[in-house]
């Protein structure tokens, strides 16, 4: 074999050697949730689109947050991106950011890519733990971050924003458990995190960045538990 040859060869054995690696645990994961990642589009009449997220369920229907939905005329209702493909979709029900921030819309499931037809996003049926990891996912990417508790904000707001990430995140993107790879919740919103100090004179908070609020999985449960297709 020519010197030329063995070098293709070898270039070769490479590629393959490479294209049959196994994904790592955490690649495998990410790139199993990013499927249910979606975009929720409107284009308000002369201007540009504006772009938001959301997590598809299965059976056609998609959740995001309320004022994602709610920041756009209801005139019409918005498209949906799955996978590169824009879809006309139904707002099924709208909630406010004031009350249960969520949004619940369809999209005619026979005319998803084949890949999503039968697919279905469980729902997790344990609460998030303090200190677990999650990741948050959009069509474009994935990132990870890690459930914090409501004495990390202020506590006039700590009854209500019960569900925290320690970051704060694109609202209607999902946040996942990566070990049962269930849905955990939809971010929200963002709120200021405080650290405690104790000094002579008492306690003193400091500001210490934002928090991500997610509205979790029991409550998007009981929003959508009522809709015939789910």
């Amino acid at each position: 074999m020519s010197r030329a040859a063995n070098l293709i060869f070898a270039m070769l054995l490479g590629f393959l050697s490479r294209s049959s690696a196994s994904p790592s645990p955490a690649q495998s994961t990410e790139e199993a949730l990013r499927i249910y990642a979606v975009n929720v589009v409107k284009t308000p009449p002369l201007e540009t689109p504006i772009v938001g997220y959301g997590v598809y369920l299965g059976q056609g229907l998609v959740i995001t947050a309320a004022h994602v939905v709610g920041h756009w005329p209801a005139l019409t209702d918005p498209t949906v991106r799955i996978a590169g493909q824009d879809f006309a979709t139904k707002i099924l029900k709208e909630g406010s950011f004031q009350k249960t921030d969520l949004a619940l819309l369809a999209v005619d499931v026979a005319k998803l890519p084949a890949s999503l037809q039968l697919r279905r996003n469980p729902l997790c049926t344990a609460a998030p733990r303090v200190g677990m990891e999650i990741i948050d996912v959009l069509p474009q990417r994935v990132s990870r971050a890690h459930v914090i508790s409501p004495l990390s904000i202020a506590p006039e707001f700590r009854q209500r924003f019960t569900t925290l990430v320690d970051t704060p995140l694109e609202s209607g993107s999902g946040l996942f458990d990566p070990e049962r790879r269930c849905l955990l919740g939809i971010v929200s919103a963002k709120i200021m995190k405080f650290s405690y100090q104790s000094t002579v004179t008492g306690v003193r908070a400091q500001p210490n960045g934002f928090a991500g609020y997610f509205v979790p999985a029991n409550e998007i449960l009981q929003f959508i538990r009522q809709n015939p297709h789910f």
